[in-house]
This record gives C-alpha cells, structure tokens and sequence, in this order.
C-alpha cells in the first residue's frame, strides 16, 4: 500500500517539475525544489488524495523531504483508530 502512496506522490511532484528525475528517497526540500507554496499544495494533495487530516503537529519538514516520508505519514492515519473527532 505505502509503495502505491510513493508513487502517486511522486507523480505530484514529477508533474510540477516534469523535467526532473525524482525517486522516493530524495529530499526534495534539500534539493530545492520546495517553496512555501508548493509546501502548502503538496499538504493539500495529500489531505485529499488519501482522505486524511494532518494536524499541526504533523505539519514538520521530515514528514515531508521525501515520498517515503509522506507514505509512511498516509500509513500512520490509514492505521490509527477512527476515534479521533469526538
């Protein structure tokens, strides 16, 4: 599952910098493709692709430099109890 959410995070980023070669363990903030922006668009992209909620805690770069770190951060609420609005 968490190979699929690479994937379609990869996808995002490679379709706004079509001209770059990303894989799933490059930080893509390091490299500098990363501005405010863009951060916000990628926290968007995630909340509504994998119908999930990332709250202010969750909002660190290193839940965000690489796919692997957005997969694993889908895969945590994916596996959480569903008991987290009351």
């Amino acid at each position: 599952m968490s190979q699929n959410v690479e994937e379609q995070v990869l996808d995002f980023v490679r379709g706004r910098f079509p001209q770059e070669r990303f894989d799933a363990d490059q930080d893509i903030f390091q490299l500098g493709f990363v501005n405010s922006l863009f951060a916000l668009e990628l926290v968007m992209f995630i909340e509504k692709t994998f119908a999930i909620t990332i709250r202010g805690e969750e909002l660190q770069i290193d839940n965000f430099r690489t796919a692997t770190a957005m997969a694993a951060l889908v895969a945590r609420h994916q596996q959480a109890p569903a008991a987290s609005g009351a």
